[in-house]
């Protein structure tokens, strides 16, 4: 394995980088998807210029990230995914003689959800700080993502991936290209969201291409990344007192639906559009739990310590 391309003891990081970008440049995926490996993929170059690189580089990273405790079991599993994939692809190229990914596991975790969504009183004093916002072009981009997350239940990598041909306003549907697939499936439109795409599209003037672009200099017009979204409502969740993920919007979502639909999990399937069932009945499970626990409580309410 002398014979790595990347020279990761004695290489500068940023010409490892650019290297390691050519690799992911090669592969047929997502544009998205190729920019989140690369900017994931540089925990794993750090990693390779402290230790250098051997048969066990991966399982001994997988090791490293084990230790963390910065970063949840998810992140690590992203972390990992992205150096397997740059590892196996430089094998397939010949860069590296053998699969050194073969037979490290990712890490195991619950399927139950460790992160809280938004409730109902941090919806409302979201929705009550968007309305005293002025109508700017900043302001109505904000006002339409919030709208996707928390009244269609987008995730955010379909909601990068719209193009403005994908919203019919006379249909009133949006066409969405699911997570992991290829073609786009209809969703009918909240007229809430209506609204607020119609406002942000006059406010922007954009007629075609990507439905939300980068309104910065330096990525003018360019489509907007997941972690453009992630930091965008951080950004005004934050200024909220609200510490909830952007991901808090499709928990709350769901959890209101099944809550309206009475845990019918088939409808409620409908508008979420989970590939099963299974995550729904997670999401299920947490409603029940939460609505039993006066009972528990009043159960032990005379025993004082």
């Amino acid at each position: 394995m002398n014979q790595l391309v990347l020279k990761t003891e004695t290489e500068p990081i940023e010409d490892i980088r650019t290297k390691a970008n050519q690799i992911f440049d090669l592969l047929d995926i997502n544009e998205t998807t190729r920019m989140d490996y690369k900017y994931r993929i540089g925990i794993f170059l750090e990693y390779l210029q402290g230790q250098g690189f051997d048969r066990d580089v991966f399982l001994s990273f997988k090791r490293t990230l084990a230790k963390r405790i910065d970063i949840s079991i998810a992140t690590k599993n992203k972390y990992l995914a992205t150096a397997r994939i740059f590892l196996k692809e430089l094998n397939r190229q010949g860069v590296i003689p053998v699969d050194v990914t073969q037979n490290v596991k990712v890490f195991q975790q619950s399927k139950k959800h460790k992160k809280v969504g938004l409730n109902e009183s941090e919806i409302s004093l979201l929705a009550d700080k968007m309305r005293q916002l002025p109508c700017t072009p900043s302001n109505t981009r904000l006002k339409a993502v919030l709208s996707l997350l928390a009244l269609q239940g987008l995730r955010q990598i379909e909601i990068v991936r719209l193009d403005v041909q994908d919203i019919d306003f006379v249909s009133k549907k949006a066409y969405v290209q699911g997570k992991g697939k290829d073609d786009r499936e209809a969703i009918d439109l909240h007229p809430e969201t209506i609204k607020s795409l119609r406002e942000y599209l006059d406010t922007n003037k954009i007629a075609d291409g990507a439905l939300f672009q980068c309104q910065s200099n330096n990525a003018k017009n360019h489509r907007l990344t997941t972690r453009a979204i992630r930091l965008m409502v951080k950004d005004i969740l934050g200024r909220l007192g609200i510490n909830k993920s952007a991901h808090g919007f499709r928990h709350y979502f769901t959890t209101k639906l099944l809550k309206t639909y009475k845990g019918d999990l088939l409808e409620v399937s409908q508008y979420t559009r989970h590939k099963s069932l299974e995550m729904l009945q997670v999401y299920n499970d947490r409603i029940k739990k939460e609505q039993d626990l006066p009972r528990y409580y009043e159960t032990f309410s005379e025993v004082k310590f």
